[in-house]
C-alpha cells in the first residue's frame, strides 16, 4: 500500500497503574475496569472530530485534526474517568500524551516522529494530567493556552532536538463545551503572597496578579540559576485557591530547607510552601552561597 502524509495531532492515552489494578481487583474485575476506560476514552474521541486508530492493551492511540480538537477530547476523558465510581477501593485514573506533526498514514495506521513523540509524552505524563508539546502550545486557541504551563524540556528518545514540555490544566470546574474555565485567578481571593529572592533579584508572586515563577538555568525562566545539577527548567512555585506550591520538575530534585531547620527533598513531586526558608536546585544550599532561593510567604 502506499503511504501518504498528513499534518495531524496524535494523541495516546493509557490507564495509569494497571498493574496494580490487576493485583488488588483480581484478573477479571480488573480487566471490566480496563475495557470501561476504554470505551470512556473512544466515546471522547468520537465527539472530538478524532479518529480511534488503535487500541493496545489499556491503551488508545487516536488522531485529530487540530490541537484544540485533540485537548477537548482529552479534557473530555479525563473529566468522564474522574466521575466514574471506584472499582473495589480503586479509582480508576488515566495519562494522556500528545503531539502535532507530520505523518505517515498507511492502511489505517500512522507513523512518523510525530507518533513516537507523542508516545513519549503520553510517557512523561502522570496519573490525571495532560502533557503537551510546545509544538501543539504554540497552536492552541488563546482559551487552551492560558492553562497550559511549562513542566520541562526534554530530548524525546530517538530524536536530537529538545522540546519543552507543557501541562494542560483541566480541573478548573464546570465548563461549557469542555473549554478551560479562564477566571480562576477570581477564586483566589485570600490576600497572600510569596517573596523570591535570589542574589540581587526579587520575585513577587500574588495570586490576584501572578500565579506562576519557574526556575532553572534557562534563560527563559523567571529566576534564572546557574550549575553543572540544575536542569534547564528546574522547578516552578505556583498558586492554587489556598497555597503556594513549589513543583520539582527536574532530574536532580530540589531541596528545601525551613525557618524551623526542616529539610525535605522533593523530585518530579509538589511541596507546599509555607512560612520562609531557602529553596536548593540540585543541592542543599547554605543561606548564604550563590545557589540559595530564598522564599518567604506573607499572608
Amino acid at each position: 500500500m502506499t503511504s501518504s502524509a498528513r499534518n495531524l495531532a496524535v494523541l495516546f492515552a493509557d490507564v495509569s497503574g494497571s498493574t496494580t489494578l490487576y493485583e488488588k481487583l483480581g484478573d477479571r474485575a480488573a480487566l471490566a475496569a480496563v475495557e470501561t476506560a476504554i470505551d470512556v476514552m473512544k466515546r471522547s474521541v468520537a465527539a472530538y472530530r478524532g479518529t480511534v486508530v488503535k487500541t493496545i492493551g489499556d491503551e488508545v492511540m487516536a488522531v485529530f485534526p487540530d490541537g484544540d480538537a485533540a485537548l477537548q477530547a482529552a479534557s473530555d476523558m479525563q473529566n468522564r474517568i474522574t466521575a466514574l465510581p471506584p472499582f473495589g477501593d480503586v479509582q480508576l485514573a488515566i495519562r494522556i500524551g500528545f503531539h502535532v506533526g507530520e505523518v505517515l498514514e498507511d492502511s489505517g495506521d500512522y507513523f512518523g516522529d510525530a507518533v513516537n513523540t507523542a508516545a513519549r509524552m503520553a510517557g512523561f505524563a502522570k496519573a490525571g494530567q495532560i502533557i503537551i508539546t510546545d509544538a501543539i502550545q504554540q497552536r492552541l486557541s488563546e482559551q487552551w493556552k492560558a492553562v497550559a504551563r511549562r513542566v520541562d524540556i526534554a530530548v524525546p528518545r530517538g530524536q536530537h532536538e529538545e522540546v519543552t514540555i507543557f501541562e494542560v490544566l483541566w480541573q478548573h470546574g464546570e465548563t461549557t463545551s469542555m473549554l478551560p474555565a479562564i477566571a480562576t485567578i477570581t477564586e483566589l481571593q485570600k490576600q497572600f503572597r510569596i517573596r523570591l529572592r535570589y542574589l540581587g533579584e526579587e520575585l513577587l508572586l500574588d495570586p490576584r496578579e501572578r500565579t506562576t515563577a519557574t526556575l532553572g538555568r534557562g534563560q527563559e525562566n523567571d529566576l534564572v540559576i546557574k550549575g553543572n545539577l540544575i536542569s534547564r527548567l528546574h522547578a516552578r512555585v505556583e498558586a492554587s485557591k489556598d497555597r503556594f506550591t513549589l513543583v520539582d520538575a527536574s532530574t536532580n530534585g530540589t531541596f528545601v530547607r525551613s525557618s524551623s531547620g526542616e529539610e525535605l527533598y522533593i523530585r518530579r513531586e509538589t511541596l507546599p510552601l509555607t512560612g520562609e526558608g531557602i529553596i536548593g536546585l540540585g543541592r542543599v544550599a547554605q543561606p548564604d552561597s550563590d545557589l540559595a532561593v530564598h522564599y518567604r510567604v506573607e499572608e
